[in-house]
Order: structure tokens, then C-alpha cells, then sequence
């Protein structure tokens, strides 16, 4: 077996499911363009991992976005025909693998490629005009290669999306239908967390534009209440030029340090449009509810009302009085983890295994 990712760099939340991936097939090969062995578990340096041609670009580890035009080229590179079966965990490219004859090809989709359909991914960063201009001319050749790469026959023979937002984006974008397997969460080391909610709300993720943190901060601003950012990242200066005096920026906090946070947030903020979105889940098996952006992979997990708030307004004003309503209302921490274990590690595994019996 042969499972493609897109690169291995900054851990994120694919890399999350690619890990899942990899402990129900332990024996399986890994291929990806760029390869920093540096962040990851042995569960990844400890097996046959194939990097592309672009690995041994200089300074290719951290300047790997500006390779995005070549990363067709690279993940058509790979020699697959020893396998039986591949696997593509795809956000950009890595369904794009060239499949022998005879070799079944299951994509589980995070995104069709977010840097050439959505127009408003890149909004707030420092491309420059230049950059731009040149981004904007190569977008539509971006898309009709991802377009033509996920058609039956020399692309993949199923298509899994991780969200019912994703399956109509795939349909949309690609013109197929895509079933939907929500990525697995490890809920049940969260579970155990006791919530003892004190008085700060509570941003975790990192700090890039699409996520809005400058939302979160401007919100607790405008309303006096104090929060704490866990995270970093690019948008660092621009999060905290919104901030009030009752923001904390914690940077990077460990694994083992995050229950602690979660137990005394009163919620957590999620301002951003992510394709499914792993933290809000974390929060609710933890009992903490969520304030969120109600577009996106977030309706598929938080209920509003019941688990949380979902807010239409993307502004500092629409965030508040999401944080104002959640404020006037009651939720039961038995309603928060019941949601929250829908989307346990074993269901994941027995959903993605009926596919593949559905092959055989």
C-alpha cells in the first residue's frame, strides 16, 4: 500500500488523519514532496518515506508554498507500480499520483486545492502585487488541473471528503460525488477533563490569516473580556495589533498542558471557515462549548444551542454578540461529549475499512 500526502512539514490537522491512516495500515509506504523529519513521531520516520525531486531544492523545507507550481510535476514523479492500493491524503495535489493500470486509488480530500477555488483564502497575506498578478494568472491553469486530475478513470476511483462542505465543494469544483468520513479525534484522553470554567475565552490554532484570530481578540475587546491565544504563526503582529489589555498570547503550549486550558476556558472562539476544523471537537469532549463561524466543516460537528453558538456576521460586532447570547444560555457538558464521541478514532477506522471491503 502506498498513501501519498502532500508534504511533511508543520504538523497540522491532515498530517492528524494521516497518522490515523498510517496506524490502520502500519505497513503501508509514504510518499510526499517535501520531507522535514525534524516535528514527527516515529510513526512516520520510522517507515519508508519517498520525497520528490523538490526535497532536494534549497531551503525547500520552508519556502515549500512557492513550489506549488511544480508540485503536480513532483507527485507525478513517483513510481507506484509495486502497489496494490493508494491511498491520497489531498489538500493540493496528492491525488494527482499517477495510477498503474489494474491499481484501485481512494483520495480522502480535506479540500479541493483552497489556493486556486477560493478567492478569499489568500486574503491578508503579503503576496504583494506582484505576487498577486501572478498568483491570479496561474489560478485558472491550478484549476482545470485539479479538476481534470480527480475524474474517474486516471484519477481516483473513490473520493472520501472530510466534511459535508468539502463533499459540496468536490462537487462543485469537481463534478463528482464524494462520501463523507468525518477525520478522527482523539476524544476520549479529553473526556476525562473536568470543565471548571473561569472567566477568559479561548483561541487555539495557528495564527494565519484564513483563521481570523483578530476576530477573537477584537471581540473580548469591545466586550471587556480577558482571552488567551494559544498559538503562532504569520498573522502574529496583526492578532495582536486588535488585541485589548485582557489578551494573553501563550505561543506554542504542549500537548500535555492543553486540558488544563481547556478546563478553565469559558468557551472556545472559532472565527475562522475551516473545511471540518479538529479543535472544536477537542473543545467539546473536554465540555467546552464553541463560539464559531457557522460556515464550513463547523455545522457538521457544533449544534447550535445545544453545544455552542453559530454566528452568520464574520465581524468584530457579529463575533460579539454571538459571545453575548452565548453568555445568556445553559449547556450541558453530557450534551458537549455525546457530540464530541461521534467523531472517535474508531469510527473513522470502521467507516474508511467498509470502503475498502467495498473494493476488494
Amino acid at each position: 500500500m502506498a498513501v501519498v500526502h502532500e508534504w511533511l512539514t508543520i504538523p497540522g490537522g491532515s498530517e492528524k488523519v494521516l497518522l490515523a491512516l498510517l496506524e490502520l495500515f502500519p505497513q503501508a509506504e509514504l510518499f510526499t514532496t517535501v520531507f522535514d523529519p525534524e516535528p514527527w513521531p516515529s510513526a512516520i520516520t520510522g517507515r519508508s518515506v519517498t520525497s520528490s525531486f523538490l526535497n532536494r531544492l534549497p531551503m525547500a523545507r520552508t519556502m515549500y508554498p512557492k513550489l506549488l507550481p511544480l508540485m503536480d510535476r513532483a507527485v507525478r514523479s513517483f513510481d507506484l507500480r509495486d502497489f496494490d492500493l493508494i491511498i491520497s491524503s489531498n489538500h493540493a495535489c496528492a491525488k494527482n499520483v499517477r495510477k498503474p493500470p489494474g491499481i484501485a486509488h481512494v483520495c480522502y480530500c480535506h479540500t479541493p486545492m483552497r489556493y486556486a477555488w477560493d478567492p478569499d483564502y489568500l486574503a491578508g497575506e503579503k503576496l504583494g502585487i506582484a505576487g498577486r498578478l501572478a498568483f491570479e494568472a496561474l489560478a485558472p491553469h491550478l484549476r482545470r488541473r485539479d479538476r481534470a486530475a480527480a475524474q474517474p478513470g486516471n484519477g481516483p476511483d473513490v473520493v472520501i471528503a472530510n466534511s459535508t462542505f468539502v463533499a459540496e465543494r468536490i462537487r462543485r469544483f469537481w463534478g463528482r460525488e464524494a462520501l463523507v468520513i468525518h477525520p478522527p479525534v482523539d476524544t476520549v484522553r479529553l473526556q476525562r477533563v473536568v470543565h471548571d470554567p473561569q472567566e477568559y475565552y479561548l483561541f487555539l490554532g495557528r495564527l494565519v490569516p484564513y483563521k481570523r484570530a483578530e476576530l477573537a481578540v477584537a471581540a473580548c475587546k469591545k466586550l471587556n473580556r480577558p482571552v488567551k491565544v494559544v498559538g503562532s504563526g504569520r498573522a502574529m503582529r496583526s492578532v495582536q495589533a486588535a488585541a485589548g489589555p485582557g489578551a494573553e498570547f501563550l505561543g506554542h503550549v504542549p500537548d500535555d498542558e492543553l486540558p488544563e486550558l481547556l478546563s478553565g476556558a469559558r468557551a472556545l472562539l472559532f472565527p475562522g471557515q475551516e473545511d471540518f476544523g479538529i479543535v472544536p471537537v477537542e473543545a467539546q469532549a473536554a465540555g467546552l462549548p464553541v463560539i464559531a463561524y457557522g460556515f464550513g466543516g463547523v455545522r457538521d460537528s457544533v449544534v447550535d444551542g445545544v453545544t455552542g453558538v453559530l454566528f452568520e456576521d464574520a465581524t468584530v460586532a457579529g463575533l460579539s454578540s454571538a459571545i453575548e447570547r452565548f453568555e445568556g444560555m445553559t449547556l450541558k457538558a453530557d450534551d458537549l461529549r455525546e457530540q464530541a464521541a461521534r467523531f472517535a478514532p474508531e469510527n473513522f477506522a470502521r467507516q474508511f475499512a467498509a470502503v475498502l471491503e467495498q473494493l476488494s
